[in-house]
């Protein structure tokens, strides 16, 4: 909150120079048909490398509206909404369609396979867990020697890859090669949602409802990239093609706001749960744009959106690799926090999607090209 009083302060008079007053724009809200479009994304198969069950969902949702389409080499949806004024800001909005997952790399016979990881995840969350293998989405466990039966020595040991495999039951095959993701059905519970994948399902769905509401005073340019999770590949090549005047990543960001161990207050976070949509302002991968910095929190006062600053740290988003693209794209990003991401359910709080999608559409809707000289 010291970082936020400190940018706030000086929110009113750059903002004042940059841009006319605006009034309050009508915001759009998440209802049960957005709701349904992410349970359809999050139930979804689609570890980096393998989008292409998520890929036929965001082509038959955007494809409507859209002036160009396409799908790129890599598979990137690449879909653009212009303006019909000259000049207009050339924006672009990114989010990933992309999951952590595993992939079959060998048969051991009777019914068990060998595996990688693709994407991060840590074998040691691994073991016990319920998986969907294949396009048929076949039902597997990951299994482990059980504790009962181990030696001293190996519950000393770290878990390793090596040391587990996917039970698919006597009689099964798959192919070496196959995808597996994590057998978690999307469910809304209570003011939150949860669900494999929301890293960043939820970003696509957002994306998906910002380009159907396009700002008619801007080409949108919106990215739904592949392999984020394996060193953010399709955003790259999405940067280039596009070509923006300024991009948005649209991610999920982890909450790490849970009581620490000891029952001690957490000083630590990096976003919280239920305080609205995160803004970047640095993480492992991106300086984010400051004037672009300004311009969201800016809104956020505005707008009366809650909205919170996301912890500088590690992690990353495709704005990691877009803003390095050509002659360099100013860049930030907004993420819906969640917790337990790559892991077998993801939870997050409705509130803070719809605030994330408020706060976007309304920053797009008084974005001008002003905005961007008071770096």
């Amino acid at each position: 909150w010291v970082l936020w009083t400190a940018l706030s302060g000086m929110i009113n008079r750059r903002e004042s120079r940059m841009t006319k007053k605006i009034n309050k724009v009508r915001l759009p809200s998440i209802s049960a048909e957005q709701i349904q479009l992410l349970e359809r994304l999050s139930n979804a198969s689609g570890v980096s490398g393998n989008e292409g069950e998520v890929r036929k969902i965001v082509l038959e949702a955007v494809s409507p509206h859209a002036d160009e389409i396409k799908v790129d080499a890599l598979g990137n949806v690449l879909a653009s909404r212009h303006s019909a004024n000259s000049g207009a800001l050339r924006v672009m909005l990114a989010a990933h369609m992309d999951e952590v997952g595993l992939m079959v790399t060998a048969e051991d016979g009777d019914g068990l396979y060998r595996f990688e990881a693709v994407g991060g995840l840590e074998a040691w969350k691994l073991p016990g867990k319920t998986v969907w293998v294949g396009k048929d989405k076949l039902p597997a466990v990951v299994g482990l020697k059980p504790i009962h039966l181990a030696e001293r020595d190996e519950l000393q040991r770290p878990v390793t890859l090596d040391g587990l495999r996917l039970d698919l039951g006597p009689g099964a095959k798959v192919k070496v090669g196959e995808w597996a993701v994590f057998a978690t059905s999307f469910a809304q519970v209570g003011p939150s949602l949860r669900g494999k994948a929301l890293d960043d399902r939820i970003g696509v769905a957002t994306l998906i409802e910002l380009f159907k509401q396009a700002p008619p005073e801007i080409n949108l340019q919106a990215a739904f990239t592949v392999q984020e999770e394996n060193g953010l590949r399709g955003a790259k090549v999405a940067a280039y093609a596009f070509n923006p005047d300024l991009a948005i990543a649209l991610d999920c960001t982890p909450a790490y706001d849970l009581p620490l161990w000891d029952g001690s207050e957490n000083t630590r976070y990096n976003t919280r749960l239920g305080a609205g949509p995160a803004v970047y302002v640095a993480d492992a991968a991106t300086l984010s744009h400051p004037a672009l910095v300004r311009h969201l929190l800016a809104t956020a006062e505005a707008e009366g959106i809650p909205c919170q600053i996301r912890q500088p740290g590690g992690g990353g988003t495709d704005a990691g690799a877009i803003h390095k693209q050509r002659a360099g794209i100013p860049s930030v990003s907004v993420s819906v926090p969640g917790r337990y991401l790559h892991r077998p359910a993801s939870l997050v709080r409705l509130s803070d999607w719809e605030n994330s999608l408020k706060l976007v559409y309304a920053a797009l809707m008084r974005l001008t090209p002003e905005i961007l000289q008071g770096a």
